[in-house]
């Protein structure tokens, strides 16, 4: 076999590992380790591997993760996921499917702290879903806006997939954020119009519940302050240029842990857990990073991604065309990988053959408006049937619940999303005027 044949190969291997529940980083470390050794020999792979661990593992850009991370550990921990969700529902729970509204608001709000999806949905759902089955919220509803809720967490900044993207694509992080600020408000907005649309289609889904008296909505308000400020001062110290994005997270992490502190969520002991849990997922993500790292020298010696930007530049293919179909392979490998796993696995191959395509933007807006586009896609991956991740989640924290409920409760908000994906694909401009206002 030759070398592209050899590239070829390697992906229905990986993917067969994955099914076997091989870890993904050491799927993609033993395919990327065998590969390069069949295509350049042993001693290239393991005279790379002594400088290829340092060089991933010691890149400063990614210790912005695990402050990220343990921000998130603190917001669950201090009961800030509750206090979202008691402003929203003060606001929206006297509206016919309003609890629903408020557990999106909740989410958007909970992943502008957290910035991961599948720790959005579990967080959220132990405080929405009680509530929403007390107003007498049909299973598909209930479970149907939580696991799209939780999807918000990997969009709306700060967000750990957005960093590895921008880190990937070599881009800045800061205009990435801002990029994903607008398209992370529309997708809240859009879910929103689902449940308004739904339970006027289906009039026996949701209740409405009690209106909330002024002065219990002004306290729910007092009471998110402290994390509306910590987001500001996180994203706008970023915006403005007072803190890099890792200083920011830092800053957000000691904030965060403070409030958690002073609201009595976190005590010595939850300060431990919350930073052994860190400790574990930074290391499972460096070592999904470092395998990544791996598979892609493989690819690189194969040289893969330049022959297919050389094949499609040759095809004479429209680039929306080519846009088009690797957004459906995203949202297809978004059904059997993980969010991270994705975009590791194949912005080192799409990107390139991205920026060979002329979509009448400047380099640097073409590649923060598909790192968007990814984003969106990959999220749909989340809650595509029949095995989205948080699908899952929600769905076995509702075990009254048959997962085909399950499946039709998230099917309007999977339209909502499509109908997304193709405004951001037809309008740039809505992606990228923000990051060409910061010039």
């Amino acid at each position: 076999m030759d070398r592209l044949e050899i590239a070829l190969l390697s992906f229905p291997v990986l993917l067969g590992m994955i099914f076997l529940r091989v870890p993904i980083g050491l799927a993609m470390l033993i395919c990327g380790i065998v590969g390069t050794g069949l295509v350049a020999g042993w001693v290239p792979i393991l005279a790379s591997l002594k400088s290829l661990t340092y060089d991933v593992l010691s890149n400063h850009s990614l210790s912005i993760i695990p402050m990220f991370l343990l921000m998130g550990q603190f917001a669950t921990k201090g009961g800030i996921s509750r206090a979202l969700f008691r402003a929203a529902a003060a606001f929206l729970g006297h509206r016919k499917g309003g609890v629903a509204m408020a557990a999106v608001g909740a989410c958007a709000g909970f992943g502008a702290i957290c910035g991961s999806s599948l720790a959005t949905a579990a967080t959220m759902a132990q405080v929405a879903l009680p509530e929403m089955r007390r107003y007498g919220y049909s299973g598909a509803l209930a479970t149907g806006t939580l696991a799209a809720g939780g999807t918000l967490g990997i969009l709306i900044p700060p967000s750990i997939v957005l960093v590895i993207y921008a880190i990937l694509a070599e881009q800045n992080i800061v205009k990435m954020f801002i990029a994903a600020f607008v398209p992370g408000l529309l997708a809240a907005i859009g879910f929103m119009l689902v449940i308004a649309i739904y339970v006027r289609t289906v009039p026996t889904a949701a209740t409405a519940g009690e209106r909330v008296p002024a002065r219990e909505r002004l306290r729910a308000l007092v009471e998110i302050c402290p994390v509306a400020l910590i987001f500001a001062l996180v994203i706008g110290g970023i915006y403005v240029g007072w803190f890099t994005p890792t200083e920011a997270a830092a800053i957000g992490a000691a904030g965060t842990g403070l409030l958690a502190m002073r609201s009595g969520g976190l005590d010595w002991k939850g300060l431990a857990d919350a930073l052994l849990a860190t400790a574990v997922s930074t290391a499972m993500i460096y070592f999904i990073v470092f395998g990544a790292q791996v598979f892609n020298t493989f690819l690189a010696f194969t040289q893969l991604p330049q022959f297919t930007a050389d094949w499609v530049a040759a095809s004479g293919l429209s680039p929306w065309l080519v846009l088009t179909l690797i957004l459906f392979a995203y949202l297809v490998f978004g059904c059997v990988m993980d969010s991270l796993s994705m975009i590791l696995l194949t912005v080192p191959i799409f990107f390139p053959l991205i920026m060979t395509l002329d979509f009448g933007m400047s380099p640097e807006e073409t590649a923060i408006w598909f790192g968007i586009l990814v984003l969106i896609v990959v999220e749909l991956g989340l809650v595509t049937p029949p095995v989205g991740m948080n699908i899952f989640i929600i769905n076995s924290m509702a075990r009254d619940v048959p997962m085909t409920a399950t499946y039709r409760g998230v099917l309007p908000f999977l339209g909502a999303e499509l109908v997304r994906v193709a405004l951001l694909t037809a309008v740039p401009w809505i992606v990228l005027f923000l990051p060409r206002a910061m010039g």
